[in-house]
């Protein structure tokens, strides 16, 4: 028979319908309905507590709902009834304390036998955006080897509970990469760098997606700084037969692997790091750049205005507006190289504060200039990026 902490662990993702504790035990409320709901883009869970004649909602995570139900079993209800595309289960705890669960599965066409009574799930049914559940890329329930690996899956595919968050990270880079594809030749090998490359999560998910979800030929060379990174990684490519995945150990600004490459991902590089990487990218004429900056310190060592001083002398709000001032320039420096850029979010601000994306998709159609230069000089300041796309002599002669 299953723990409750495995019931529930299975039971609580995206594919619940509905859940309900019952059988009051105390003085707390007499009933609670839970269903999943998207706000904002966001999937929450949305308990309804019946208390008297009123009910009082509210949302919780994952992980913040599992936690309360077992609270909830433990002392105030007899009952928890729940409901979910894949899975049914009923858990009940006698007087002495001792829970019994039932469960019971659905077969994959959805009909199935849910506490008695026949239920059928419809595809075509619409639902308003307010409880409409996410439907990610990757797909919960649905194993995939380097998720298992990398200990975000477990071997049913279910999310390991801590690493939720990095699942939907990584679902949401994949619908950043989905929104490019047009911009993707899928009738010859298509070359990805990605610098600063780490663990390699989201390297893994982009070839799993793109070359075997959609087909494409792809070159994927990731490129980082550690060695026992580099090794591990390689490791589970040769392991997976991810014959064009490919891991080295070196540095953003020296590495001369390739003369031209079609996309350029850099995610986290630490602060000038992040400009080395793009200018690169500008010199082999990348299609599509994705950046997620880091720890941006140049500008905020430079930053002077003597109209924003009562501002900057805040250091925590000098720091952020130099990085947004950082992240600015840098996408118009791009739009000056003849890129369309978008900043984007990239994840939620509660999780790390590092949440924008420069989207940078080639156009050859260069922007002027005046605006930016304007802003640097009043500014004060004098950025990496904008010196290895114009001056980049006096860069070398500097060095």
């Amino acid at each position: 028979m299953k723990t409750i902490d495995e019931y529930l662990e299975e039971q609580i993702n995206e594919q619940l319908c509905q859940a309900i504790l019952s059988g009051s035990r105390g003085d707390g409320p007499s009933k609670v309905k839970i269903r999943p709901v998207e706000i904002r883009g966001k999937v929450v869970y949305q308990a309804s507590e019946t208390v008297g004649t009123k009910v009082l909602h509210k949302n919780y995570s994952r992980e913040e709902l599992i936690l309360y139900l077992k609270a909830g079993l433990q002392h105030d209800f007899s009952q928890l009834q729940a409901s979910g595309m894949a899975l049914d289960g009923t858990i009940l705890v006698s007087k002495k304390g001792k829970m019994t669960i039932k469960t019971r599965r659905h077969p994959e066409n959805g009909k199935g036998l849910a506490f008695g009574k026949e239920k059928t799930f419809s595809k075509g049914t619409q639902i308003l955006a307010h409880n409409r559940v996410k439907q990610y890329i990757l797909k919960e329930n649905i194993p995939v080897p380097f998720l298992v690996d990398l200990g975000v899956m477990n071997k049913e595919g279910r999310i390991i509970t801590p690493k939720y968050d990095k699942f939907r990270q990584i679902n949401r880079f994949l619908e950043f990469i989905q929104d490019i594809l047009p911009r993707l030749d899928q009738q010859r090998e298509v070359t990805i760098l990605d610098f600063g490359c780490g663990k390699s999560y989201l390297t893994f998910a982009m070839y799993y997606y793109l070359r075997e979800l959609k087909g494409y030929d792809v070159n994927i060379i990731g490129l980082d700084l550690k060695t026992d990174v580099i090794e591990k990684c390689n490791h589970l490519a040769v392991k997976y037969g991810y014959e064009k995945l490919h891991f080295y150990q070196g540095d953003i600004a020296d590495y001369e692997g390739v003369s031209s490459v079609d996309m350029v991902v850099t995610l986290h590089a630490c602060d000038t790091a992040t400009d080395y990487a793009l200018a690169k990218a500008v010199e082999w004429g990348a299609k599509v750049i994705l950046s997620v900056p880091c720890c941006q310190h140049e500008v905020n060592r430079q930053i002077k205005n003597e109209v924003l001083e009562p501002v900057l002398k805040y250091g925590i709000l000098k720091e952020r507006m130099a990085a947004l001032m950082t992240d600015g320039i840098r996408a118009n420096l791009l739009e000056s190289m003849g890129y369309e850029t978008q900043i984007l979010e990239f994840i939620d601000m509660e999780h790390t504060p590092k949440n924008l994306l420069i989207r940078a998709v080639k156009t050859g159609k260069p922007k002027d200039m005046k605006s930016t230069v304007q802003l640097m000089k009043e500014l004060h300041i004098n950025p990496t990026l904008e010196r290895l796309l114009y001056r980049e002599g006096e860069v070398q002669s500097e060095s």
